[in-house]
């Protein structure tokens, strides 16, 4: 048992090491994603271009917001796309990580669906409306919530870091319920509605333009790509933002036949439109 044992601590070893030569070799860029359209913006927009400066693109996709950080700060990946910069900023302060935003890209913003009603003039008391639970995108869901005049946030809280015990007022007596945001899409054939992230909204087969309404974003709710602090001024992160600030990546996003041409585009590349 114990020869057994070793060999597949052996192994397990070499799988481990053999990873994170894979993501540290120069030539191989790693990039973590969530469910969603940024995995794609990669393999579509991304990967082709620096596949002709002589890279090769690995996507590796996670299930929740977590891992991808955790794992860039590792070494097991070499970039993310799945995040804003508030949330970004919180979760790197939070776990003390040496993470470096890149680049903002063009992002779908948060949407409040629903599978019941045509109307916010149709909620009624007691109905249910889901929203992501980690403590970011919460906030963020309230302050939507309260741009639609559903809510209003208390005057002495900061409205990036509220949360349900933050309401001041609920005219309508809506039932908020917290949730993994990855589940949101799947609550709409129980809940009235639900305020899905536009990355799991596509994820889930949902238009953009099917939502009752859309979020308006600034640039700190735009994604942005992500790398460990030691590698932001290394030329493969380089060659990254060369690449999303390229001709070749804004035909992508441009095209009809892709969704991101519905998504919110980030400040320096609305600035470039206006040269």
């Amino acid at each position: 048992m114990g020869r057994r044992f070793s060999v597949r601590a052996a192994v397990g070893a070499l799988l481990l090491t053999c990873g994170l030569a894979q993501a540290s070799d120069p030539q191989t860029i790693t990039f973590g994603v969530a469910p969603g359209p940024y995995g794609d913006m990669v393999k579509q927009a991304i990967a082709p271009s620096l596949k002709e400066k002589g890279y090769k693109v690995v996507v590796r996709e996670f299930s929740d917001y977590v891992q991808p950080n955790m794992a860039l700060s590792n070494g097991s990946i070499d970039a993310n796309l799945f995040q804003h910069s508030l949330y970004f900023n919180k979760f790197i302060a939070d776990k003390n990580l040496k993470l470096t935003k890149l680049i903002n890209v063009p992002t779908a913003g948060m949407g409040f669906y629903s599978h019941k009603i045509k109307s916010l003039d149709e909620l009624k008391k007691g109905d249910i409306v889901t929203l992501s639970n980690d403590p970011t995108n919460l906030a963020r869901g309230l302050r939507f919530l309260q741009s639609l005049n559903l809510i209003t946030i208390k005057d002495n809280i900061d409205p990036t870091k509220a949360s349900e015990r933050d309401i001041a007022t609920n005219p309508k007596g809506l039932v908020f319920k917290p949730l993994e945001a990855a589940q949101l899409p799947r609550t709409l054939d129980s809940a009235t509605a639900a305020l899905v992230n536009g990355n799991f909204a596509i994820a889930a087969g949902l238009k953009l333009d099917s939502a009752l309404k859309q979020e308006q974003l600034d640039d700190n709710l735009k994604n942005i790509i992500a790398v460990r602090t030691e590698d932001a001024d290394k030329p493969f992160a380089k060659d990254i933002v060369e690449v999303v600030k390229s001709p070749a990546y804004r035909a992508v996003i441009d095209s009809p036949n892709h969704v991101y041409s519905a998504f919110q585009k980030p400040d320096w590349m609305v600035a470039a439109d206006k040269k």
